[in-house]
């Protein structure tokens, strides 16, 4: 009767286990896809940034500064996308979303730019992508938050420790890229 009872305890401890592990296998799947999701249109936006660069350069008066900046973000952008560095990766969209905001300000003070059909067209793309990356974010660090507390929580964390789960790093932007763009001075 007790071999019985002892054994069914270590089976049900088993499935337990097996449940533990595999809920965690789940969860770094997660947020690897959200990862992955959030990559596509990362490499989307890097495509159209040049575009609209050469369509800005067309106007020999605006502002080079600007252009140099969201060239060098963008680069930056792609280097942390590549080697997948989650928080150079928020401190370089911070410094390139700052940069974009700065083009379309200072594109205002360019009627024939603001007028042109592939700056228009550009701008509205790369504002959808914008919104797109923000959404796939919240859903990226949200699937992270998952993963982080899963291996945290007893017993999981035995599991987790034993089969080296690891903790992922939040995307996070600078703070930079949430300030607001400071018109007057772009405007001087």
């Amino acid at each position: 009767m007790h071999t019985l009872f002892f054994f069914g305890v270590v089976v049900v401890i088993l499935i337990y286990t097996v449940s533990l592990y595999n809920s965690l296998v789940s969860v770094k799947h997660a947020v690897a896809k959200a990862w992955a999701n959030i990559d596509v249109l990362l490499k989307q936006r890097h495509d159209e940034l040049p575009k609209l660069v050469e369509v800005c350069k067309q106007y020999k008066q605006f502002e080079q500064s600007t252009l140099q900046k969201v060239i060098e973000a963008r680069s930056q952008v792609q280097v942390a996308r590549e080697q997948q560095d989650i928080p150079a990766l928020g401190q370089a969209e911070g410094m390139l979303r700052a940069g974009l905001g700065s083009i379309f300000a200072v594109a205002e003070a360019y009627p024939d730019l603001k007028a042109n059909e592939n700056f228009m067209q550009l701008q509205n793309r790369i504002s959808s992508l914008e919104n797109a990356i923000a959404d796939r974010r919240e859903f990226y660090n949200e699937s992270v938050n998952i993963n982080n507390v899963q291996i945290e929580v007893f017993p999981a964390s035995v599991i987790a420790k034993l089969f080296a789960f690891e903790e992922k790093p939040l995307l996070v932007f600078s703070a930079g890229e949430k300030a607001d763009v400071d018109i007057k001075q772009l405007f001087n």
